[in-house]
């Protein structure tokens, strides 16, 4: 408003006179805004008597304004003869458009479309170009049913305490990872599905720590944990029909509280040596079997030979039992007719013992003709 009225001024100034705002054309005079019609005159005085009356006149923005507030001839707005079909045209373009948007749906491979007619389930739609009415009349709601979603327990770095079967306490760490398996359950059936499969998986898997002793829950049960914990957790959210699918469970980490760790892992320690002592223990255990089966199969085969030719199995059995006795022993083999006069084995030793003698030095030789 403040411009209009700025502008109306500034009209109304330079309407003062015929010739402009430079120039003649008020009474003669020599004061400002009063010089003769040659003289040149000041723009912003006021006009002279006689024209003062064009100040109050209306102006060319005055008849614009008042053109387009009195419209036609019937004082309402004016139009042009086309208006209407202009409007239909636009209304029309406009619901053809709407049409297009809510009415063609492009389903991605991995998606799935949840189709509603007023708020009420009809359909599921399948990957590619689907058409159905317009909205509000249907609705649309698309979902990745391939996405597989994480949930980390804890969120954060808090410890998650849980009791085992034994009475102890454990700081456990894992994630569950899923995915949607109905769609229509999904979106119809649970309210708040990332809350729910959390609420879910801390329920199924303190009830499995539960049956646990504190041992299997940090050690060698963890793989059974994870297992039962996925079978309860999709048994409860198959009977909620949630249309959820639980892929596996991952414990990313399993130890006893910050203050007793120390101690718990002196007994991890020693738990391992255990395990590694066992193993040692069956494998020599293994070797000694195997040992003994040999044996046992080769006595069996020298049995056999044995009840074929007695005499000739014994005496090889003899020979062979002497030459493992004999093999080490300091003996002295007599041919039968033949008298040993001196106890061999006695001279054998005392050789033995006795140091080789040695040659005497020769004496160097004198150079000829030297005297003594």
């Amino acid at each position: 408003m403040r411009w209009i009225m700025g502008w109306r001024r500034r009209a109304q100034v330079l309407g003062m006179s015929d010739k402009g705002p430079w120039g003649g054309g008020g009474d003669s005079g020599n004061g400002p805004g009063g010089g003769g019609d040659d003289g040149p005159r000041n723009p912003w005085s006021l006009p002279p008597a006689g024209k003062r009356s064009r100040i109050g006149g209306s102006t060319s923005l005055d008849e614009f304004l008042k053109r387009a507030r009195s419209g036609g001839p019937g004082g309402g707005p004016s139009f042009p003869a086309n208006a209407g079909r202009l409007w239909l045209a636009a209304v029309a373009a406009l619901v053809l458009v709407w049409i297009g948007f809510t009415s063609f749906h492009s389903i991605g491979p991995q998606e799935r479309g949840v189709v509603t007619m007023f708020g009420k389930y009809t359909s599921t739609l399948n990957p590619g170009i689907q058409f159905t009415l317009p909205a509000p009349i249907m609705r649309v709601q698309v979902e990745d049913v391939q996405n597989t979603r994480t949930e980390s327990f804890p969120e954060g770095s808090q410890p998650n305490l849980m009791l085992t079967g034994d009475q102890n306490i454990v700081d456990l760490a894992y994630s569950v990872r899923w995915n949607i398996k109905s769609p229509e359950d999904y979106v119809f059936e649970i309210k708040n599905p990332k809350e729910t499969v959390r609420a879910v998986a801390e329920s199924a898997m303190r009830a499995a720590v539960a049956g646990k002793n504190l041992t299997q829950a940090i050690g060698s049960g963890r793989g059974e944990i994870e297992a039962e914990v996925q079978t309860r957790m999709q048994a409860l959210l198959d009977e909620y029909q949630s249309g959820v699918r639980v892929l596996g469970i991952s414990i990313q980490k399993a130890a006893a509280p910050v203050e007793v760790d120390d101690a718990f892992k002196a007994v991890t320690a020693a738990q391992q040596e255990a395990q590694s002592n066992l193993n040692r223990s069956r494998a020599y255990a293994q070797q000694v079997i195997a040992r003994a089966q040999g044996d046992a199969t080769e006595f069996d085969k020298i049995y056999e030979q044995y009840r074929l030719s007695p005499d000739v199995t014994r005496r090889r059995l003899y020979y062979e039992t002497m030459e493992q006795v004999l093999n080490r022993a300091d003996k002295t083999i007599v041919q039968p007719g033949v008298q040993a006069y001196l106890p061999l084995p006695e001279v054998r030793r005392q050789q033995q013992a006795t140091p080789e003698p040695q040659a005497p030095p020769t004496p160097q030789a004198q150079p000829t003709g030297a005297t003594r």
